[in-house]
């Protein structure tokens, strides 16, 4: 295993080792487990995909292009409105 240096912070690191600690983690095993857990762009796009094709094998849903693009404008217009940006 090796070692990286991340600048971040010292707020940011703070809150991340107190997370860390009260899920008794170190800080280490903290960022290594959230490493695992997050999915690439390219794997978030990978199983959207798929995601999409059982849709359209299940029931026929296959949008347009400018169809899939109103409604990823739409989920934004939700995340954003529901995490106050």
């Amino acid at each position: 295993m090796s070692d990286a240096n991340v600048r971040i912070p010292e707020e940011a690191k703070d809150r991340l080792a107190a997370i860390a600690a009260a899920e008794g983690l170190s800080l280490r095993g903290y960022l290594a487990r959230l490493a695992q857990t997050l999915l690439t762009p390219a794997e978030r796009a990978e199983r959207a995909e798929r995601a999409r094709a059982a849709l359209e094998e299940w029931n026929g849903y296959a949008p347009t292009p400018a169809e899939q693009e109103d409604l990823d404008d739409e989920l934004d217009r939700r995340l954003a409105q529901v995490s106050g940006r």
